[in-house]
């Protein structure tokens, strides 16, 4: 949970400079798309053991959309290469992590 908060922090500020063509469409996505994937996460969280594991694969779903979304903005020069490595690495950690959740249920 804490990873999901700290990425959305982190787009949250790199969205105020994204060119203003890319940020109601491409921006406004990958902030949804993190924005769900916390809802997913949370959601699991609280659920019982058995039901997890469909909300942990759609939140890993997600989390794949959201590797190819910031890459996209980063091929579209909508974010410098600085704070797409950050957020690059906080989306591969998220995967990582719910990753090892699924296998663990």
């Amino acid at each position: 949970m804490h990873k999901i908060c700290e990425l959305y922090k982190l787009f949250h500020e790199c969205l105020k400079t994204f060119p203003k063509l890319e940020r109601f469409t491409l921006g406004n996505k990958i902030e949804n798309t993190i924005l769900e994937v916390l809802e997913l996460i949370l959601s699991a969280s609280y659920q019982p053991k058995h039901q997890k594991d469909e909300t942990l694969r759609k939140a890993s779903d997600k989390t794949d959309l959201l590797k190819y979304l910031v890459r996209l903005a980063h091929d579209t020069k909508s974010i410098n290469i600085k704070k797409y490595l950050i957020a690059e690495e906080k989306v591969l950690e998220i995967g990582r992590m719910l990753g090892g959740w699924i296998i663990s249920n």
